[in-house]
């Protein structure tokens, strides 16, 4: 209205200027015609100099009698305004909180927004002004906690959202374009690409291999926003600056084949790596980010990191629970339920700096497969011919070892354990510097300083021994030495390190406890999954502290003849194979079917799950009614009784299987007790990662209440639990046989 009356004043003062320049004009023509301007042939004028200030004058008089026109019609405009902004503050006054009982929160949420409404500018942009009424059109069409207004034309009050457009998503054949897609401006980014590029033609011979492995199969093409949250400025970045300077690679190895996997599977992707381009694309308001998203979310998936998380919730509002399902979160050391679900880690003991998110534990993926609670995601270790393998054995040296820590820290205390090596082996290091050699570093070492990942390649295909000396943990570098034909040397851990006794677990969302036989799951060595998944002759594990069998180690390795080794999952087609079938198969956001804790099949229904012929372990029992269409499929259910103090990982690995934590809702019911032949006096529904389960030396079963909770990880002596168990393929530790 303010503006309206400016505009109006603006026009009136046109109109008056114009009409004084008028009357002067009319002045100045008088003057022309009076006598002063005819006093004889040297004085005279010609009559047509003053015919273009005639024809001017008209033009002016035309303009103001426009002028003076518009401004009456604004004024009538105006007042037609005024008069319905009266009817429409008036019908913005007497807007009422309404009593729904569907909506049970929407009278305490207009008393926030009555204290609170401009505390955040996205309000405001959102049309809330102060009145009842804006705060109700704002709680009913932009979130959802009242009830929508009668009196507002709902259809144009908020748009149904577009479908994402479908499509059928074909392989790639070219990486050229993902290399534009990464950008540039930071070394971390300069590192990924240059990794990209480098395993180029593998992961295009590994993409057509699994092109003809799916034999046409039709696959949907998925929008795909990759948010690397660590590498914003807004987190800190400490990464990039620390690529030349022999910092942590781990990770940006990790996310660089991700983004290769997903772009050759022929997805659309998006990636940022700075807050301003993720809020662009996510399309969050202008504000402190309390409000929800100005469109439907653009993206089926979300691949993104515990950084980029946290700056997602802070900046989505509302939107963020509404969509986290779509999230996938890369995640080094893996997030176990205890510590994923908020209410009871705070009420447990379990809650970190780093957990509390209430996603499914499976939208979490790792870098290893620690638990089958979360995703195995992975990245890639180089392929090597058969021409290529014989190569490297042939030109082995076999009294050359390489040191894995590239930063001096990770040298020292370590002389007594060089001292005996360098009696055997030159001993290679790679440590970073600048100017000085570290003194970390003994003086017998060959220190290259950091090498660039080709050559670093070239001297592990020399070098016979490649050896750890307890940190980093669980880093790609054992991997790519074992596969270009080293021998692998780390220490055992005795205790094993955990969140429970060593500082660089504790505050991470996973106790990685030590329970008998818990090889992968527990930090028993530098490596675990090389330790588990390789072992002997690639891998050697000894006790550092005891110099005899250090030594002796080292010279069985001298001895010791071993070929190239990479285990398929680590194969760019095997990490192609994992992430298709994730892409196409998990589903977070359907409606979970979990039957109630406790239910029981109706009378006379037969139950899907059945005693094993040897009456060892359940097993699914095809219904014939279209019943096994999940993922991984029903089919692969073994269903397992732990013994006391065994985790459920350990109860299926122990039977050559692999803990399926998707099934624990198939088993979690009475009738699975029922199966087993165990008589329950009472059974009882509680919050508990451990249930379901029965109590050791009573006859009391419990069953999980919350499907978060549902966990492969935990065990306690006084629990049996009870466990799904399904069969891997062979070098996929990740997907059942049916999986793919």
């Amino acid at each position: 209205v303010t503006g309206a009356l400016e505009s109006r004043g603006v026009l009136r003062r046109m109109s008056d200027m114009l009409e004084l320049l008028v009357k002067r004009m009319d002045i100045l023509a008088r003057l022309e015609n009076s006598s002063d301007f005819h006093k004889g042939d040297d004085g005279h004028f010609p009559l047509d100099r003053f015919q273009p200030a005639a024809g001017l004058m008209e033009r002016i008089q035309a303009i103001a009698q426009n002028v003076s026109d518009i401004a009456i019609k604004v004024d009538q405009i105006l007042r037609n305004s005024l008069m319905n902004g009266k009817m429409m503050d008036s019908r913005r006054d007497q807007c009422e909180v309404p009593r729904d009982p569907k909506y049970p929160d929407c009278a305490g949420k207009v008393e926030w927004m009555r204290a609170r409404w401009t505390s955040d500018p996205c309000y405001a942009f959102f049309g809330v002004d102060g009145t009842e009424c804006s705060f109700l059109i704002y709680l009913s069409e932009v979130e959802w906690f009242c009830p929508p207004l009668p009196w507002r034309n709902q259809t144009a009050a908020l748009p149904s959202p577009a479908p994402l457009p479908k499509g059928q998503a074909a392989f790639r054949s070219d990486l050229t374009q993902l290399l534009e897609l990464v950008g540039t401006g930071k070394e971390s980014l300069t590192f990924m690409k240059k990794r990209i590029r480098h395993l180029a033609q593998q992961w295009l011979r590994a993409a057509r291999r699994l092109e003809q492995k799916l034999k046409g199969r039709q696959r949907d093409q998925k929008h795909i926003l990759i948010h690397i949250g660590f590498l914003t400025e807004e987190s800190g970045d400490v990464f990039s600056p620390r690529v030349l300077k022999g910092g942590p690679l781990g990770e940006m190895v990790q996310w660089a084949d991700i983004l290769a996997a997903l772009f050759l599977l022929g997805h659309s992707l998006r990636v940022t790596v700075s807050l301003k381009e993720l809020q662009s694309n996510l399309g969050v308001p202008p504000g402190r980010g309390n409000c929800p998203l100005t469109i439907p979310l653009p993206f089926d998936l979300i691949y993104t990191d515990y950084h980029g998380l946290q700056q997602m919730k802070q900046h989505m509002g509302l939107s963020f629970k509404k969509y986290s399902c779509r999230v996938r979160v890369i995640d080094t050391f893996g997030t176990e339920p205890a510590y994923n679900h908020e209410e009871y880690a705070t009420l447990r003991g379990y809650r970190t700096n780093w957990g509390y998110w209430n996603l499914q534990p499976t939208q979490f993926m790792t870098m290893f497969p620690h638990t089958p609670d979360n995703s195995f995601m992975g990245f890639v270790s180089e392929e090597l011919n058969g021409t290529e393998k014989q190569f490297i054995k042939s030109n082995k040296v076999s009294n050359m070892a390489v040191v894995y820590g590239k930063e001096a820290s990770i040298w020292k205390g370590k002389e007594k354990f060089l001292s005996i090596l360098n009696k055997y082996m030159e001993i290679h290091g790679t440590v970073y510097y600048e100017t000085q050699r570290p003194p970390e570093v003994p003086a017998f070492v060959k220190n290259h300083g950091l090498l660039p990942q080709h050559e670093f390649q070239q001297l592990l295909r020399k070098a016979k021994l490649f050896i750890g000396f307890g940190f980093p943990y669980e880093g790609p570098a054992p991997l790519e030495a074992i596969a270009n034909g080293c021998v692998f040397l780390q220490a055992r851990f005795n205790p094993p390190h955990s969140s429970l006794n060593h500082e660089f677990f504790r505050g991470k969302p996973t106790s990685r406890e030590a329970t008998a036989g818990a090889l992968v799951s527990q930090v028993s060595s530098q490596h675990p999954y090389a330790e588990a998944f390789i072992g002997r002759p690639h891998v050697w594990t000894v006790d550092y502290n005891n110099s005899e069998e250090f030594e002796a180690a080292i010279k069985a390795i001298m001895s010791t003849q071993v070929d190239p080794y990479l285990p398929y999952e680590y194969t760019c087609e095997g990490m192609l194979e994992r992430i298709h079938a994730y892409v196409q198969h998990q589903d977070f956001c359907a409606a979970p079917a979990v039957p109630e804790a406790g239910s029981a099949a109706a009378p006379g229904a037969r139950s899907p799950l059945a005693l094993a012929p040897n009456a060892t372990h359940l097993v699914w029992a095809p219904r014939g009614d279209g019943g096994d269409g999940g993922w991984p499929p029903a089919r692969a259910l073994q269903g397992w009784l732990s013994e006391g103090r065994h985790t459920c990982s350990e109860t299926c690995r122990r039977r050559g299987l692999v803990c399926e934590p998707t099934f624990f809702k198939l088993l979690n019911t009475r009738d699975a007790f029922l199966q087993l032949s165990i008589a329950c006096d009472s059974t009882e529904a509680e919050m508990n990662h451990l249930y379901p389960a029965v109590a050791e030396g009573a006859r009391e079963c419990y069953l999980q209440k919350e499907p978060l909770l549902f966990s492969c990880a935990g065990s306690n002596t006084k629990y049996r639990r009870l466990c799904p168990c399904r069969d891997y393929r062979e070098g996929q530790v990740a997907l059942c046989r049916d999986c793919l």
